[in-house]
């Protein structure tokens, strides 16, 4: 989605014209408008109207919450209501109902935000905007490291391995990386790595659904081993290909692998 906050209901009709010429990557476009624009309340309905009646697909989410609520709320964040009357919130709470009366009877949806945590909030949005939500996607990136080279600073997750056996000791394998069968087999060949592995893969098979629910887009999951060139890359390309057997979608990068060409 392509979004914009408080965009003036002068312009919405021009934006809407011109979304045509946008990327062909935008799937629907967010606005999100309110009462403190001067005329608004006077000209949002029948402009809504009208280009609900044009060829526009279009629809009015309307968010709203009880009383005591908005009144806790706004107590909690100190800010001044936009419709204020002499300094009482209730009041202003109230004649703010009464003003938006006709935009909530044209609301294709009313959410009463009331009992929603902020992280139920935004998975029944989802379920609005998305035809179905179990097709978010979290972007994947498994990511291999140094730690002799640093910390990599995007990472979600870190996981240190390098208390697994290591191939620099074993002459035939010290000039080789993660990515060579030999490397491979002795790193992923150990009982210790074979129990690691189950384990962590397990892990993060939880923690996925768990993410998505929450609705993060990107997981970074880091693993680091001494120099970045054996175990650390033999992990994630395993690890890699027993999430993309799951079905999901997994990038991968050896951060310090090239140290070693």
């Amino acid at each position: 989605y392509f979004c914009i906050d408080n965009l003036p209901v002068a312009l919405l009709t021009k934006f809407i014209e011109l979304s045509g010429n946008f990327s062909p990557s935008i799937k629907g476009i967010a606005l999100v408008m309110d009462l403190r624009e001067e005329g608004f309340l006077k000209s949002f309905p029948d402009l809504y109207r009208r280009l609900k009646n044009s060829s526009v697909s279009l629809d009015l989410i309307f968010l709203e919450a009880d009383d005591q609520t908005l009144i806790k709320r706004y107590s909690e964040t100190r800010r001044k209501h936009p419709v204020s009357i002499a300094g009482s919130v209730a009041r202003a709470v109230a004649r703010e109902r009464e003003l938006l009366v006709e935009i909530r009877t044209l609301a294709s949806y009313r959410i009463d935000s009331s009992s929603f945590t902020i992280h139920q909030f935004k998975d029944y949005l989802r379920k609005i905007v998305t035809a179905d939500a179990s097709q978010e996607s979290l972007n994947i990136s498994l990511l291999s490291f140094g730690f002799r080279n640093g910390l990599p600073l995007e990472a979600d997750i870190v996981m240190d391995v390098r208390f697994l056996p290591n191939p620099y000791f074993i002459e035939s394998l010290r000039e080789q990386s993660g990515l060579d069968p030999g490397v491979k087999e002795y790193v992923l060949g150990h009982p210790l790595s074979r129990s690691f592995v189950d384990r962590f893969q397990a892990l993060l098979k939880m923690l996925i659904p768990e993410y998505l629910r929450e609705g993060k887009s990107y997981l970074t999951v880091a693993i680091g081993c001494t120099g970045g060139q054996h175990r650390s890359v033999a992990i994630v390309n395993h690890l890699s290909n027993s999430l993309q057997e799951d079905g999901y979608e997994i990038s991968i990068s050896h951060r310090d692998i090239k140290k070693y060409d």
